[in-house]
C-alpha cells in the first residue's frame, strides 16, 4: 500500500533537509525491488518496536518493515495559486499525496533568509493553508459554473451535487480548510473527485532551535510536532548503533524524526499487521477497519477472491507463547472469517483456497 506523505513550506523552513534526514533512514532497495521512484521521493520504515520483538521469538533470516512514502514538493510562496514561483508544480505534486506535513520555521539563524523577512510561525502557517484555500476556490468555481447550467436538466444527482458543492465553496470562501466539513457517505465519492487540496489530512511540524523547542502554534487543531531539525541531523550522522543512547542522553525517548514518521502514519489512518516465521517477519499496512480478505489481499491480491480463513493471534499473546505451535496447543489462535476486522498488532495466518 504506497500511500504517501508532502513536505510543504515556504523556502528556508528546513523542508529539504527534513526530506533528504528522512531519506537516510529509508530502506534498502533490496528489499523493495519494486521501487524505482522519482529523486524527490523517499520511502521511508516505519518504526515499530513490535517487529524486533516478534523476531526475537521466530528467529527469521530476514526483518522487513512496513513503510512511509515522503514527498519533497517545491518550495511555495505567496500566490502560488495564482502560478507564482514554483506554484503550478507545488500543487500538482499535492495533489498527488494522501496528506500534508506543513513545516513551519521557528529558529533563528541570521544567515539563513526567511523569504518574508521575519520568523513568525502563525503568518508562515497562514500564508500556505491560504494559498491551498485559493487553489481549492479556483477548483471549485470553475465547477460550480458547469454544474448551475447543467442543473437546470433536473437530473437529481446534479442537483445534490450542486448542493454539496456550494456548501464546499462557502467553506472556503470564509478562508476554512474543507477537511473541517462532514459529508454523507453517498456524497463522498462526487467531493473526491474534486481532488481539493484542503480536504487531505495535515499535521505541522515546527522546525525549532534550543530557545523555541517549546513553542506551540495558536489556533491550530491539527497535531503539531516539535523537531529541531538541526539537531536531528546530529543523531542521523551518528553510527546506527550509537543514536539510541545519544537520544537517551538528550532526555528524549525518541528521535523526532521516529515521532514524525509515527506520527504520518497515524494521520492517514493506518494499522498494522505482522506475518512471522522462520524465513521473514514483515509488518504490512491496512487502511484502519480493513476486513481479513483486504488485509490478506495486501500480501498478495489473489488473497482477497481465495480467502478462507484467517489464524489471528495478539503479537504480546505471541510473545508471551513463545511460539505459533505453543499458542495453537493453548488455544490462543482464534479463527476467524471474512468479516472479521484486522487489528493494529494482530499476527495473521491466512489459508487461501487456490
Amino acid at each position: 500500500m504506497a500511500l504517501s506523505i508532502g513536505i510543504v513550506g515556504l523556502p528556508n523552513v528546513g523542508k529539504s533537509t527534513l526530506f533528504n534526514l528522512l531519506t537516510k533512514k529509508g530502506v534498502e532497495a533490496a528489499n523493495y525491488p519494486f521501487c524505482t521512484i522519482d529523486p524527490n521521493v523517499g520511502v521511508v520504515k516505519v518504526p515499530d518496536a513490535r517487529l524486533e520483538k516478534l523476531a526475537e521469538v521466530s528467529k527469521p533470516k530476514k526483518i522487513i518493515p512496513t513503510t512511509i512514502e515522503f514527498v519533497d514538493i517545491a518550495g511555495l510562496v505567496a500566490g502560488a495559486s495564482k502560478g507564482e514561483g514554483l506554484g503550478n508544480q507545488f500543487l500538482a505534486h499535492i495533489r498527488e499525496c494522501n496528506a500534508i506535513c506543513e513545516v513551519i520555521r521557528d529558529f533563528k539563524d541570521k544567515n539563513i533568509i526567511h523569504v518574508n523577512g521575519k520568523i513568525d510561525p502563525a503568518d508562515d502557517k497562514e500564508t500556505i493553508n491560504m494559498e491551498l484555500i485559493f487553489a481549492d476556490l479556483a477548483t471549485v468555481e470553475k465547477r460550480l459554473d458547469r454544474m448551475r447550467r447543467d442543473v437546470k436538466s433536473g437530473d437529481k444527482e446534479i442537483k445534490n451535487n450542486l448542493i454539496v458543492l456550494e456548501k464546499i465553496f462557502a467553506q472556503l470562501s470564509a478562508g476554512k480548510a474543507v477537511r473541517e466539513l462532514e459529508f454523507e457517505e453517498e456524497d463522498l465519492v462526487f467531493v473526491k473527485s474534486l481532488s481539493l487540496l484542503t480536504i487531505k489530512p495535515i499535521l505541522y511540524l515546527l522546525n525549532t532551535d534550543e530557545e523555541t523547542a517549546g513553542d506551540v502554534l495558536p489556533g491550530t487543531n491539527e497535531e503539531i510536532i516539535n523537531v529541531n531539525v538541526k539537531l536531528e541531523e546530529e543523531i542521523v550522522n551518528l553510527p546506527e548503533e550509537d543514536q539510541a543512547e545519544y537520544i537517551k542522553e538528550l532526555g528524549l525517548s525518541q528521535s523526532g524524526l521516529d515521532r514524525l514518521i509515527q506520527s504520518a502514519y497515524k494521520l492517514l489512518g493506518l494499522d498494522t499487521f505482522f506475518t512471522t516465521g522462520p524465513d521473514e517477519t514483515r509488518a504490512w499496512t491496512i487502511k484502519k477497519g480493513s476486513k481479513a480478505p483486504q488485509a490478506a489481499g495486501e500480501i498478495h491480491t489473489d488473497f482477497i477472491k481465495g480467502f478462507v480463513r484467517a489464524e489471528v493471534i495478539n503479537w504480546e499473546k505471541f510473545i508471551e507463547c513463545g511460539s505459533e505451535g505453543k499458542a495453537k496447543e493453548l488455544g490462543l489462535m482464534k479463527i476467524e472469517g471474512k468479516e472479521y476486522i484486522v487489528q493494529d498488532g494482530d499476527v495473521c495466518n491466512f489459508l487461501i483456497n487456490k
